[in-house]
């Protein structure tokens, strides 16, 4: 069987390299990469590999054989021309199809709508590749590329200008310079960590998965790293333009998002800690539904931290130029809604306010004659793709004791990595036992070692933002954990197998998404993505 492959002048991330496990053999390519300068590292690895040919034996612990149905059917090569994909017009650069600007406009403003995911109609859609920039050049290593992104890569300016005083983002020559400043740690991201780990379990392991609502250009997830968290950063496409854009460009786990009024991609129970410095989100509006869903996403136990306004209100409503009554009654919203999810204050200090949720909901009795607390259905927690937020709490599940964490307590990372998911040892996912994952985790093992006979620089550094595009229960990423890189497990809206919650039990992250829709992503922006099982998932759809 022979399979071609045509690629016009096309670019993404400089070079790309795609492992796609399906059909008879792992086919790996290197999409070649369009710039002036011609080659990119990865494009020669290509050629290389297609001189010497790629040996498929040293995959045989692989199955390849076919999942489709029907009998074999005879074709005429001379009618089954491959299609050729042209470059897209040099405006699409920048192209994100359901978060176009354009097309966001005509949505209404109220509670963020229109910052949402609103895809193309059919007749809309491109088809055609998205060039990049005229001269983007291959990425700084990581952990460079944290501090300096090459500017030909994402060529705005705005944020330099808008946060100058606030250590976002510098313009010096041809790159910017990340010092590591936010708008609420201008004197930068580690001492601001230093002074949440006074109170948060940060350094030791117990903290791992964190979500940064609104998060700017993710310095702080990017700090974060270091000390072997890893977060999950979300903003919106909006006027700050390219936020999220830098992030992934600085080799920082980012996606375009928004609290809104869909559910955030991602299940119950998956974030050690969330957190906020001035994100705008305004928490006691909309009967706390934000709350409400940072609730919902936040384990047992877990941290939330607000920084900013309107913590802090009677120092700094003259410098916030807003009236203290309407700062006063924001935060008492605040706090009267984290009573009512059971969370309690741990601190708060200067504009830094903490919030622990409690383990278990024994210490949370009283709530039950609170007219206000109406509760979700517990099978609907995990149900997020294009489903509304409701005014409801999340139920924790049940307990035996009056000390034991609701949902399965998880071991400190990275022991966690390869510990059973408390999902997988109480059969909360059908079709997983103990066993099948234990055989996973051997599986993918054998299949990552297996890839690095192909592309023995998977894991030198090259390779720093990685995607697996149908993750099950993480086995893929767990294999290739380092310090060197990262993988968003996705996990499709369509598999058989609901199983991002034990990814994030692992101390791995990862989104829900449906992939025929586009991912809410910049171009360019991952190095590696792997692909096993997609086709066959999506065969008939």
């Amino acid at each position: 069987m022979a399979t071609k492959i045509i690629s016009a002048d096309s670019r993404t991330r400089s070079s790309i390299s795609i492992f796609i496990v399906v059909g008879l053999c792992c086919f790996f390519y290197i999409l070649g990469a369009w710039q002036r300068s011609g080659f990119g590292k990865g494009d020669s690895i290509a050629v290389e590999m297609t001189k010497s040919g790629a040996d498929c034996s040293i995959l045989s612990n692989l199955n390849f054989e076919t999942h489709h149905g029907g009998e074999p059917v005879a074709t005429d090569d001379s009618e089954s021309k491959p299609k050729v994909f042209k470059p897209c017009r040099s405006k699409y650069i920048d192209y994100t199809p359901c978060q176009h600007q354009k097309r966001a406009m005509t949505f209404p403003r109220e509670n963020m709508v229109y910052r949402e995911r609103h895809c193309p109609a059919e007749a809309e859609k491109l088809h055609c590749l998205i060039p990049a920039p005229e001269g983007y050049v291959t990425p700084f290593p990581w952990p460079k590329s944290r501090d300096y992104v090459p500017y030909a890569n994402a060529p705005y300016k705005s944020l330099t200008v808008e946060k100058a005083v606030q250590n976002w983002i510098q313009y010096e020559g041809n790159v910017f310079r990340f010092p590591g400043g936010g708008t609420q740690f201008p004197q930068g991201a580690d001492a601001y960590i230093n002074q949440l780990a006074s109170v948060i379990p940060i350094n030791n392991g117990t903290v791992r998965t964190a979500l940064d609502t609104g998060c700017g250009v993710a310095s702080w997830g990017a700090y974060l790293l270091k000390r072997n968290v890893i977060a999950m950063s979300f903003a919106p496409r909006d006027n700050h333009e390219a936020q999220v854009q830098f992030a992934l460009e600085r080799g920082v786990p980012a996606v375009i998002g928004v609290l809104g009024t869909i559910k955030l991609p991602y299940p119950s129970r998956a974030f050690d800690m969330a957190h906020c410095s001035r994100c705008l989100i305004p928490w006691g509006a909309n009967d706390g539904i934000y709350m409400m869903e940072v609730d919902r996403v936040l384990r047992p136990g877990g941290y939330w931290v607000l920084s900013g306004p309107p913590i802090n209100w009677r120092n700094n409503y003259k410098a916030w130029q807003r009236p203290k009554e309407e700062l006063q009654e924001e935060q008492r919203k605040i706090e009267d809604i984290a009573r009512l999810l059971c969370w309690e204050k741990k601190y708060e200090q200067g504009e830094i306010a903490i919030w622990q949720k409690r383990v278990n909901a024994g210490a949370c009795s009283g709530r039950q004659d609170d007219a206000r607390a109406t509760f979700c259905k517990a099978e609907e927690t995990d149900d997020t793709w294009y489903k509304n937020m409701e005014p409801c709490i999340s139920p924790y599940p049940d307990v035996n004791s009056p000390d034991e964490v609701s949902g399965g307590e998880l071991q400190p990372f990275p022991e966690r990595l390869y510990a059973v998911p408390p999902r997988v040892a109480s059969g909360s996912i059908p079709g997983v036992s103990v066993e099948t994952y234990l055989e996973d985790n051997k599986l993918w093992k054998k299949h990552v070692n297996a890839y690095k006979k192909i592309n023995k620089i998977i894991d030198s550094g090259r390779y720093r933002n990685i995607m697996d595009m149908n993750a099950g229960l993480g086995g893929f990423a767990a294999a290739l954990e380092s310090p060197k890189l990262w993988v968003m497990n996705v996990v499709p809206t369509i598999a058989e197998k609901s199983t991002l919650g034990a990814v994030y039990e692992r101390g791995l992250i990862g989104i829900y998404h449906d992939w025929c829709e586009a991912f809410s992503t910049y171009p360019r922006t991952y190095d590696l993505i792997h692909a096993h099982g997609v086709f066959s998932l999506y065969k008939d759809k």
